[in-house]
Formats: structure tokens, sequence, C-alpha cells
């Protein structure tokens, strides 16, 4: 039978470290420290394979479980010298929880435990202190009556506030042993009132009912919310440590409290904490009492009172326990101590959760210090804690003040992170005339489309009820680097009213909200922010991720902005430059309408004459920026009505642009208008309808990049046909792609290099991927449309359905965020195995939204794409994220 009771005390212990599954965090590292020679108070850890064992026997203690946990309280017992129940000098023990990975504060500890009426004071006599004796007594109540018995804690709260109003007291340390005792009297009939039963005497009675409480708080609300937002696997289950106790609580030469071996926030190379004298560890954590510094360094004013200033030898000693978990663990540790009576005794070591700030500088330093090495500190990166670094933040105590003035509205998916305040729009025009009056806004609609595009720009942030994280608000939202909050589906937005509800709450245009689209939060009022500050470890960091990595890394970028944005965050070309975003532009839209309202193609050609020199500048424009490097061009693709007018206003007003009634442009929009207009005609097939429209697209571009040549600028086009579903149209447009192309070269006596390929988005494109290669020189995978038409879903409207999916674990994810491998991902690789079989090397991309995604990123790796595409702000992520594939992948073969 497998070992059920691990022992840890008197300088050796059963577990190490690397026993975290088995053993939990907390218990995995309290054998380390233990082993290490460490200050630790004896104790034994039950396994997580009891907790499911424990629930797989429908909440029962495996045969036997209990005996063993008896021999291991022996054991415990031997090295403190005192008798677990003994009336006259009893042990007492800490029952906490300890999950393989952290999950603080989730599930349930339990302090003090084996106290009952007769025990208590024998721990006054043996102590000397009586008021002691009865506080703990109290504290045990408490946390039992509430964890194991499941009585409110608000109701210990009242008789405790009560008590220090009777007799004035500011805090729980300022009440005498009188006080306790009385104190004990109420909670046990407020026990017996609230349960029907006494308070249990028996302290073995007490550990069973513990150990079971623990174990029962895995599957509590809070552990299973957090489970879910952190992405832990349920199966893990947790251990429980039954831990002796040791007492902060026994007088001015006690305390306890909570330390970091470096800054946190910061991750500067100094000791950083918090301690409280005469408490227990709760007493920190609940914030009920101010804490004081660790060092005197760190004190803020002269009232306060350091840890190294009141117990020199003890912080001396933490000093040293400092040194030495960082040099063992080689990284930031998060620790708990307890001191008794001028004695040290540590209660935890974990690593240290921090900003991404702070991880980035302990990764650096860490490595510069000798204790790991550049690929270790690559991985000890989360990339998506990268965009802390580039975007504005929440000042974490101003947001604490407006929740705690009830400023938080609601909340919705985090599209785009940053943190913005501004005055509510609820249109496009009205965004940009505030903009233009010097004033922020955030623009709110139900969704966005293309025709906000001007008001999405000029906006400081973007809230939408409605979409997933690959709506259009989103997709732009991030290309643009505009914060973005989509469907926030409590929001209720009226265009009439110029507002928008939260149930009674009402927020009009004007008003001034914050979004957080680091988190989905948004509140009332403006809230401070924190500037980006990439620091030079970042940049560091960086360069170690770029000499590892061999997947390249592109930009999606449809302006010089976004190119220009793209390069200084270290982009190696535009993988996807949307020609369509630049059609929504105010001078142009009554042109591009004039294009597709018009009835012969003389007429249609005469208003593209317009469009030309304006795509050519745009063009000229990106080759300028991205001088070197390659830039992938997708000829236009989105259904033609999405460019016509919407509202009466609008159609008004293009009937005077283009001298034409009202009914004509209806009557045209509505020949246009389809069923299905993404799976209707668009992309290449627009091409192969109205081909005018993509050879003044290649003229455009190749125009733009004879003349860049002739300024002396290294031009590297590439010319990508979107939405190809057979070879044969591919292959009737890469001959009009090459006929207009050599027309230019003969009339500017310049010739370029350029190369056109496909974007692979239909899975038909896919399985005939080898007869697209004898045409298509490159494949780019558009894996947002990929993914649609594979799973057959809307990727706008998922998002009110896909979550039960994952929470179901019929999905692993949503599709839209990760690559969904066992079907999309099959697609890809069957299609870069045919393209290879023709075409042998043939250059392949992903320039959908997974392409700044980690979890994809480690996929496409794996599979032998050779580069990525994401939005500006996400290209550090994805270069970080392919240094870490790379490692993978390399451990994988070694």
């Amino acid at each position: 039978m497998a070992k059920r009771v691990y022992f840890f005390g008197n300088g050796r212990a059963d577990g190490t470290a690397q026993m975290k599954d088995l053993l939990g965090g907390k218990g995995a590292n309290l054998a380390e420290m233990t082993n290490l020679g460490l200050p630790v108070p004896p104790g034994i850890t039950i396994t997580t394979e009891v907790c499911k064992e424990y629930f797989q026997l429908g909440q029962q203690f495996p045969e036997g479980l209990w005996e063993e946990i008896l021999e291991g309280m022996k054991k415990i017992e031997e090295v403190v010298g005192k008798k677990f129940g003994d009336r006259k000098i009893p042990l007492l023990v800490a029952v906490r929880s300890g999950a393989p990975v952290s999950m603080p504060g989730m599930m349930d500890t339990i302090l003090n435990l084996g106290l009952n009426d007769e025990s208590v004071e024998g721990l006054a006599e043996s102590t000397g202190n009586e008021r002691f004796a009865w506080d703990s007594y109290r504290r045990f109540i408490q946390m039992f009556g509430n964890v194991v018995m499941g009585i409110p804690h608000e109701k210990f709260e009242e008789i405790l506030e009560a008590k220090k109003e009777e007799v004035g007291a500011k805090a729980d340390i300022d009440l005498t042993a009188e006080d306790f005792k009385d104190i004990v009297k109420k909670y046990k009939e407020m026990v017996k009132r609230e349960t029907g039963q006494e308070f249990p005497q028996d302290p073995y009675k007490q550990l069973e009912m513990a150990v079971r409480a623990v174990f029962d708080s895995w599957n509590n609300p809070r552990a299973i919310r957090y489970r879910e937002i952190n992405k832990i696997p349920e199966d893990y289950g947790t251990a429980v440590n039954v831990v002796a106790m040791v007492f902060g609580n026994m007088g001015d030469t006690s305390g306890t409290g909570v330390a970091f071996t470096r800054n946190p926030s910061t991750g500067e190379n100094e000791f950083y904490g918090e301690y409280l004298k005469n408490a227990q560890g709760e007493d920190v954590v609940a914030g009920i009492r101010t804490p004081q510094p660790l060092r005197k360094s760190q004190k803020t004013d002269e009232s306060q009172v350091s840890l190294e200033e009141e117990f020199p030898e003890v912080y001396k000693e933490l000093e040293r326990i400092r040194d030495i978990l960082e040099k063992h663990y080689r990284d930031m540790q998060d620790i708990e101590f307890t001191i008794e009576n001028g004695k040290l005794y540590m209660l935890q070591t974990r690593t240290g959760k921090r900003t991404a700030r702070a991880a980035v500088k302990i990764a650096v330093d860490l490595v510069k210090e000798g204790l790991i090495t550049k690929e270790e500190a690559i991985m000890r990166i989360d990339p998506s804690l990268i965009n802390q670094l580039l975007h504005p933040m929440i000042d974490e105590e101003d947001k604490k003040r407006a929740i705690a003035e009830g400023r938080l509205i609601t909340k919705g998916l985090p599209a785009a992170p940053g943190a913005v305040s501004g005055k509510v729009v609820f249109s496009a025009d009205e965004a940009v005339e505030m903009k233009e009056k010097g004033e922020k806004v955030i623009l709110v609609r139900h969704e966005t489309s293309p025709e906000d595009i001007h008001g999405m720009h000029a906006a400081e942030g973007i809230l939408t009820a409605r979409g997933g994280m690959t709506s259009h608000a989103a997709v732009v939202a991030r290309g643009m680097g505009k914060t973005c909050i989509v469907g926030a589906e409590t929001i209720t937005v009226d265009y009439d009213r110029q507002e928008f509800r939260v149930g009674d709450i009402v927020v009009k245009k004007g008003d001034i909200i914050t979004i957080d689209g680091s988190t989905g939060e948004i509140f009332h009022g403006e809230i401070k922010t924190i500037p980006a500050n990439i620091s030079g470890e970042f940049e560091e960091l960086m360069k170690w991720a770029d000499e590892i990595r061999d997947l390249k890394v592109r930009v999606n970028a449809d302006t010089p902005e976004d190119a220009l944005q793209g390069r200084k965050f270290g982009a190696e070309g535009i993988g996807l430059c949307r020609t369509e975003h630049m059609f929504f532009n105010e001078d142009r839209i009554p042109v591009v309408r004039e294009m597709i309202l018009a009835k012969t193609k003389e007429e249609r050609e005469k208003a593209l004459k317009k469009l030309l020199p304006m795509q050519r500048s745009d063009f000229k424009a990106i080759f300028e920026v991205m001088d070197g490097l390659p830039v992938n061009i997708r000829l236009l693709d989105p259904p033609l009505h999405e460019f016509l007018p919407k509202t009466e206003e609008e159609f008004e007003k293009t009937a005077k642009e283009m001298g034409l009634s009202v009914e004509e442009i209806k009557k045209r929009a509505e020949e246009l208008h389809e069923v299905n207009p993404m799976l209707g005609l668009r992309g290449s097939r627009l091409g192969i309808a109205y081909p005018e429209i993509y050879e003044m697209q290649v003229r455009a571009i190749i125009e733009a990049a004879c003349e860049c040549k002739k300024e002396g600028i290294d031009v590297k086009p590439e010319i990508m046909l979107p939405l190809i579903a057979d070879d044969r149209e591919l292959a009737e447009l890469k001959k009009m792609i090459d006929r207009v192309a050599a027309e230019v070269f003969v009339e500017t006596g310049v010739e370029v290099p350029y190369q056109v390929g496909t974007m692979i988005e239909i899975p038909r494109a896919a399985l005939i991927a080898d007869q697209l290669a004898r045409d298509a020189e490159y494949f780019s995978f558009g894996t947002n449309d990929l993914t649609q038409m594979t799973f057959g879903l809307s990727r706008d409207d998922a998002g009110k359905f896909i979550g039960k999916y994952v929470e179901k674990g019929i999905l692993k994810g949503d599709p839209f965020m990760h690559i969904d491998e066992n079907g999309v991902g099959q697609l890809i690789k069957i299609a870069i195995e045919k393209g290879n079989k023709t075409r042998p090397g043939i250059k392949t991309g992903v320039c959908g939204e997974h392409g700044g995604d980690p979890r994809s990123i480690n996929f496409f790796q794996q599979i032998g794409i050779q580069y990525v595409s994401p939005s500006p702000f996400r290209v550090p992520i994805a270069r970080l994220a392919a240094a870490q594939a790379k490692i993978r992948l390399s451990n994988k073969q070694n």
C-alpha cells in the first residue's frame, strides 16, 4: 500500500520539494526546509492521493488512514514533548490545506486545534499567560465554527465587535483574558443555536472533522472559480498538513509575519515584508491591524517600528534563511514566519507572486548572479504578463479605493490590455469630434463595425456589450494598441437615450469611466494609471529570446504607425496588411461607394483611378517604414456591402455626393445584399467577379515598390490572395498579378522581386495545398476564419456560449484564442506537408489572432511554421513565446 502520511520534524523529513504533486506545495516545501535544517515546527502531510480517494469513496476516509494519522501525531508529540489532548500541557496543531499549485486563500485553515474547556486552563497555567490561552481558544472556536461547522464568519465578528464596544477596546489586542472568556462563552452559545449541537470537546474528533473540512474545501465555490480562472486541473486534489502550533500571540516577545526575498513589485534585490507583534498569522492577512515593516529602510514614517529594530537577532536569522532559500530554490520566495517568545519558526515558503516588471528583473538578475541559465530565465516569464509592460497599468491602491467606494460597474472580456479613462460616447463621429476638442473618450457600442474605425482610432479605449475575443472590436483594438473590453453582456446600450445601464446603474454620454483591458473591469470615474516601463532588463531578456528562437515574428499592420510600432517591438516584417482598412478613411469611403455602386465596368474603373494614387501612397509609406523587411499585403477581402451606407442619414449623404437618388442607392444596396455575406462575394471571389478591383490594388503595390526602389529603399512585397478555394481560381488571379506587374516594370523601367501567395482559411484549401503550391509561393494561415469554418461557428457570436463548452470540458479552451490542435491544427499540418511536396521549403506563416497566443505558438513551433504575425502590442509576447517553444522542443528531443 502506498504511503499516505509523511512526517517532517527534528531536522529530517520523509518528503522533498520535488514531491509537490503528492505532498502539495506547502507540504513539499515544509519537508524541504526541514531537510535544510531550518527551524520548522514538526508535522505530518496527508497526500493529495488521499484527497482523490476521499472523494471517490463519497467523502469517506480510506481504510486505515485514521490509524496512520494517529501514528504521525505520536511522532509530533515525541519531537515537541507535549501530548495531543493533554489537559495540562496540551499539544495544539494547525490543520492547513496545500495544493500542488499555489491557491492563496482559496481553501481552508484551522489554527489552535486541540483546545477545549479543560485544556485551555492547562495552557494558561503551563505558559503563565491566561490572556494568550483564552485568545487562542476564541480564535480556534471562530475558525473551526466557520470552516468545519459552516457558521458564517460575520456571526463571530458581531460578538467580538460588541465586546470591544462594550469595554472600549480599539483592537483585539486591547482585550483582556476576562473579555476573551466571555467571548468564548458567547461563541459556544451561538454555535449551539446555529447548529443544534455543542462545540466538540474531544480533540481527536476535532482533528478528524478538520481534516475532512480541508479536503472538502477543495470543492468550495471560490476554489473552483480560482481553478477555472487559472486553468488548474480539478483532479489535482489538496494535501492536508497537520503541524504543531507555534504561537505569535504570546505577548510582546512574539509575533508573526510575511516576507518576500525580493521586492515583489519592482524586483529589487531587497528583503521586503511586514510583521505584527503579539499576533497570529491570519491577523496579518486580514488587515484588521496595520502591520509594521520588516526593515528599517522600509519605514514610511518614524512612528513605525521595524522587525529589524525590535527583534534584531530574529531579523539576522531571517536574513540568513532568506539567503539559504533563494540560493536553494533559485527564485524569489514568499515566506511566512512566527516568533514565539523570541524564537523564530518557518511556517511556509513558496515561489513568490510578482508583477511583470519584477518577474523580468528577477529573472535577469538571477542569471547575472549565476543562479539560473538564460534558458531558465526565459521559461520563468509568463508571456501574457508582458502586456503589463507595454501598456499603462491601473494603480492598484487607487483601484482598491474605487472598489471600496462602490465604483466598479461590471466586467467584460479583457480583449486588449492597458488602462484608460475618458468620457463616454456612443458613436464614432462623436469620438472624433470630442478628440478634436482635446477630450479623451471611451467609445461604447453594442458592437463595432468597419464603419466605426475612425472613432475607434480617436478613442482612448473601446467597450462593447457584445462580441468575443476575436470580434471586430477586439481584433482592431489590439492592432491599434487600444485598450478594449468586449462582451460586457450585463450592459444595455441605449443609443436613443445616449446611455448604458447595468441594473440600476446608469452611465450617460459625457460621464467619465475607466476601463481596464487587462482584467475586463469597468469603473465609474477616473482611476490613476502607471505608465508602461520597458526597462533595460526587459530588453536584455528579449535579446536572449531572439538568440534562442528560430520561429520568426512579424506584425499585422495596416498603417505606417502600426508598422513602426511593430518594428520598435522587434517585428521582422509584416505578416498581414489588410487593405480594406485603408478604405474606411473619411476621404475614401465616398470613392469606394462610387466604385461599388457603379453600373458599368467603365464607371467602376473611373472610381478605381481615384483610389489608385491613394492606395499607392498607403503602400509606399508602409514600405518606407519596413525598409529591408518583407511586407505581406492581402488584397481586398470583406463583402462589398460592408462599405455601403447603413443609416438614412448616410444614404442621403451618399446620394448627394454621387448625384443619385436615395432610392437608386438603396436598390443597388439591396442587389448586393447577401443572406450570409461571410460566405458570399468576398475575398478572391471579388477578384474573379470584378478583376479591375484587384488589378488596381496590384498596380498600386508594384508602383509603390518601384518608386521605393528608385529612392534606395529595399522593398520585399508579398501579394496575398484571400479566401482561395480552388487551384484554378488561384492560377487565374496569379496570371493577372504577373501581367500587371510586368506592365508596371515596363512603364517605370524598374523591376522589383515580389512573391504571390495565398491565405489558407477554407478547409478545402488546406486539403488541396499541393495543387495550390504550384502557383502559391507561400501560405499564410488565416486561423481566425479557418477556425470559424472548420467548427461551423461565427466568431462574433460564439462568445455567448463557448464558455459553457469550456466549463463542461467539451472544449479545452476557446478555439478562437488557442488553436484547436486536433482539428484546425491537423488541417494546417496537412497543408504544410502537401505544400512541401510540390514546393519544397514553401514559406508558411500564421496571421490570425493565434499568432500572438503562447499556447498556439508552441504548437506552430512543433509543426514547422516559419513565422507568426500578431498585432503590434503582441509582438514581444510572440518573441518570448517562440523562444520558450524552441526550448521545450529542444528539451523534448534531448
